[in-house]
């Protein structure tokens, strides 16, 4: 037999069937481009042939990729329940993902051709032809990992880190046992769906008999440019506040506050296998958006503390004019709402409390749903909205009491609710010659 077309991407299309799968291949130069009608006939479009499908995010570092890496266009979320009995057999797992992923990253195949053609394929295929798309793959564990029902199954438990809770139940909260919880994740983000699906997809393939998918959440950024904040499907631009560069100061009580340094990064606090890695909470919002588009748009400035148009914060010009949270108006009440969206989920308004927001729009279809704010509508709605994701050093130190407050208080809980979600611990990168978590198994 010959061997596996699928050795590479671009190997794919030299051998065999490229013929009969030329259709797929990617425009090789500027000289080869199908005219305008053509192109658009094949659904090649000015995404599809953008810069970024060319480019590669390198898998092993310090720290995982897909974190601070620029926000790609597409995600593939994936929730793994573990289903084997040995330590060893885990280890081994994690050291497969992390081969398939680094070579998948390069835009190859997850792995080595199998060269018996009678038998299945060692990849699937579906990504032969494309480029890297900037495909990133990061690895979370969850608390299952560690215990699960007071069980060490895999003698981890007391290597489990103090800052990997167990998420409370937060006011408001309608989640789904189907689309919560998990022992390990993976989230694969690049700029063309079928190669973050693909990675995932093969992924799942490579732990048969060791993990099982539980749940998936798919997620899409709008293709705005480089230097734009997305858009959420309520209109408004998401992650303005990000503790990165370019994000506006905070003011409270006359008191200018810096954007936060080190919020992202496990440090000297935390266990050594963690270190240069971040605890990632992930949160499936459906939001009720027949609700929210017969809503008046200065009433949806209100809840969320920004104009819609703009995205400055009320009272201010540009989308990065300082957060004043201490403005009053003419009759002495806040510019900003005490209620407002922005306003509890500031630093300046929680201790400091701060994550990095990496979020992505979901469209599900329809389903049935029973609002739980006025007007109670109930029939089918979309299933829309925001697949929540965000990085921190401890959870318990960010997201757990800014969430806390904000289920609460926060006007935005009328439109949305979290269906949802975990909590993993993603533990530094991999380094050359080793696997994502490494430490952890060595410790232990």
């Amino acid at each position: 037999m010959t061997g596996c077309p699928f050795a590479s991407r671009r190997g794919f299309l030299a051998g065999g069937l490229a013929a009969g799968l030329a259709g797929v291949a990617r425009v090789a130069s500027a000289g080869d481009a199908p005219a305008p009608a053509e192109a658009a006939a094949k659904g090649i479009t000015a995404a599809s042939q953008g810069p970024g499908r060319e480019q590669s995010v390198p898998f092993r570092g310090v720290r995982q990729a897909g974190i601070l890496t620029p926000l790609q266009s597409h995600t593939y979320f994936a929730a793994f329940d573990l289903v084997a009995t040995r330590q060893a057999d885990v280890a081994a797992l994690l050291a497969r993902w992390t081969d398939a992923a680094e070579r998948m990253a390069r835009g190859e195949a997850a792995r080595p051709p199998e060269p018996d053609l009678a038998k299945p394929g060692t990849d699937s295929g579906e990504a032969a032809g494309l480029a890297p798309s900037r495909l990133s793959v990061t690895f979370g564990f969850g608390p299952g990992l560690f215990e699960r029902d007071g069980h060490d199954r895999y003698g981890l438990a007391h290597r489990r880190p103090e800052a990997l809770v167990d998420l409370p139940l937060f006011n408001g909260d309608q989640l789904q046992e189907s689309r919560t919880g998990g022992d390990l994740s993976v989230q694969a983000c690049a700029d063309d769906p079928q190669v973050a699906f693909h990675a995932v997809r093969q992924l799942a393939r490579i732990a048969d008999g060791v993990a099982s998918l539980r749940w998936v959440q798919t997620g899409f950024s709008a293709n705005f440019a480089a230097d734009d904040t997305p858009r959420n499907l309520m209109g408004f631009r998401d992650g303005t506040q990000n503790p990165l560069s370019r994000r506006p100061l905070e003011s409270v009580g006359g008191v200018v506050q810096p954007a936060t340094k080190d919020a992202v990064w496990v440090g000297e606090d935390g266990p050594a296998w963690m270190r240069d890695g971040s605890y990632l909470v992930v949160r499936r919002i459906r939001v009720a958006l027949e609700h929210w588009d017969g809503t008046e748009v200065e009433f949806q400035e209100q809840v969320i503390g920004r104009h819609k148009v703009s995205g400055a914060p009320l009272g201010g010009k540009s989308e990065f004019d300082p957060l004043d949270l201490d403005a009053v108006d003419a009759d002495g009440n806040p510019v900003i709402p005490e209620t407002a969206h922005v306003r509890l989920a500031s630093a300046a308004a929680n201790n400091g409390a701060d994550m990095l927001r990496r979020g992505y729009s979901y469209n599900d279809g329809l389903s049935m749903v029973a609002e739980r704010w006025p007007p109670w509508r109930q029939g089918l709605e979309y299933d829309a909205g925001l697949l929540f994701v965000c990085y921190q050093r401890d959870p318990r130190e960010a997201f757990i009491p800014v969430f806390e407050q904000m289920s609460k208080l926060d006007m935005l809980n009328q439109y949305v609710t979290h269906t949802g979600g975990g909590l993993f611990a993603c533990p530094g990168g991999a380094r050359e010659g080793g696997f994502v978590g490494q430490g952890l198994f060595e410790a232990a």
